[in-house]
C-alpha cells in the first residue's frame, strides 16, 4: 500500500510503507537509547538491562563512573571511541589526567548474561548511591543509571522553564527557512 510522500530533489514521489525504515532519521533513531525504565538491582548486584537496548550490549558493555553521581554504560564500540578520543589529550595537562582516571579507573567490562543483567562492581554502585530500586535512562550514544533519588533531583533540575528556554535556544530549533 502507497501512502508515505516524499521528495528527492525537486521531484515528489509515493512510496510504500517499508521503505521508513530505510529512511535517514528512522535508522539514526534506531541507533539511539532512549526512554526512561524503572529497574531494581537484586541481591547479587545485577541490573536487568531494559530489553529494547539488551541487543545493542550484546557483545560487551563497559560501565564507568558518571559525571552527577550517576553510572554510564557504553557499548565497547562507544567506548573505544571514547578511548581514542582520550590519546588526543595533553598528558601534561592535569585536567586531562583527572578526567582520564575518573572514566577509565572506575571502568568495568562488563556482558549481559542470559536474562539481560549486568553486574554493577561495588565502586560503581556506591559512586551512584545505587540501592535496589535505579532508573535506566537512555541519552542517545550511551546509557546513564540513576539512584530514585538521584534521578528524581535530575527531573527538577531538567524540568526547570526558564532554564530549558535556554538550554533550547541553543540547540538553534527554529523551523524557520
Amino acid at each position: 500500500m502507497w501512502h508515505l510522500v516524499g521528495q528527492s530533489g525537486r521531484r515528489w514521489f509515493y512510496a510504500p510503507r517499508a521503505l521508513l525504515s530505510a529512511l535517514p532519521v528512522k535508522g539514526i533513531v534506531g541507533r539511539m537509547f532512549l526512554g526512561e525504565y524503572q529497574h531494581l538491582i537484586d541481591d547479587k548486584s545485577r541490573l536487568t538491562i531494559p530489553a529494547k537496548f539488551r541487543e545493542a550490549l550484546a557483545k560487551g558493555c563497559v560501565i564507568t563512573r558518571g559525571f552527577e553521581k550517576n553510572l554510564i554504560i557504553y557499548t565497547t564500540k562507544e567506548f573505544g571511541e571514547l578511548i581514542k578520543r582520550s590519546h588526543q589529550m595533553s598528558a601534561t595537562d592535569p585536567e586531562s589526567r583527572d578526567l582520564k582516571r575518573f572514566i577509565f579507573a572506575g571502568a568495568s567490562e562488563a556482558s549481559p548474561d542470559k536474562s539481560g543483567r549486568v553486574l554493577i562492581p561495588p565502586a560503581l554502585r556506591t559512586h551512584a548511591a545505587l540501592e535496589s530500586e535505579v532508573f535506566v535512562i537512555g541519552v542517545g550514544q550511551q546509557i546513564e543509571v540513576w539512584s530514585k533519588t538521584g534521578w528524581e533531583e535530575q527531573l527538577a533540575k531538567m524540568n526547570d522553564p526558564e532554564a530549558n528556554s535556554r538550554r533550547f535556544a541553543a540547540l538553534n530549533l527554529s523551523t524557520g527557512s
